[in-house]
């Protein structure tokens, strides 16, 4: 986290060290700008931030979540806070806030979802493998299988298939089923079999 002030009448920025680093600048490397602040956001956020300082320009606060690009090309997702910078007298004078990188937090939420995902997706497709074998059919009619399963049970997808895997683990499968997989499996590969 670091501070920063941006004083309007004669356009002048002041980092914090912290803010500074965030960017990718030692402290003190630079003399920020609106321009090399600017040149900082993410392509996609820059004219959402050029929007939210012209807000301040008018006296307007602030807060915001967006990206931006440090001098060594790495994206950090930073969550901006303002409030008002006064004078002794009380006049708005600026802004003045924090900078919070909260990219590792997003990137652990990301890791922990795409966890899931691939585990959701894993069971998905074990299921599928059963129902393609059990009644001869391709991969896209499995998913219709369990597609349907999930419609008429309301439930999700993803539920229905770790029920499915779940029920056929506790019910096992019959000695005969089992005799033929051992044989496939300890079968001669040179005999084409």
């Amino acid at each position: 986290m670091g501070r920063f002030q941006f004083f309007v009448a004669d356009q002048r920025w002041v980092w914090s060290d912290e803010v500074a680093r965030m960017h990718g600048y030692r402290p003190g490397q630079v003399q920020p700008t609106t321009e090399l602040l600017l040149s900082h956001k993410h392509p996609d956020d820059r004219a959402k931030v050029a929007d939210i300082l012209q807000r301040v320009q008018a006296g307007g606060l602030f807060s915001s979540r967006h990206r931006i690009v440090d001098v060594h090309g790495q994206t950090h997702w930073m969550v901006v806070v303002s409030d008002h910078l006064t004078d002794s007298a009380g006049k708005v004078i600026g802004t003045q806030g924090y900078y919070i990188d909260v990219t590792a937090g997003l990137q652990s939420d990301l890791t922990a979802a795409m966890g899931h995902v691939v585990e959701s997706r894993a069971t998905i497709e074990q299921a599928k493998g059963v129902l393609m074998i059990a009644y001869d059919v391709d991969d896209a009619r499995a998913f219709e299988i369990l597609k349907w399963r999930s419609q008429a049970t309301k439930q999700k997808l993803k539920d229905v298939a770790a029920q499915l895997i779940s029920s056929l683990r506790r019910a096992g499968l019959s000695a005969e089923s089992t005799s033929t997989i051992d044989q496939l499996l300890l079968a001669d590969e040179r005999s084409g079999d």
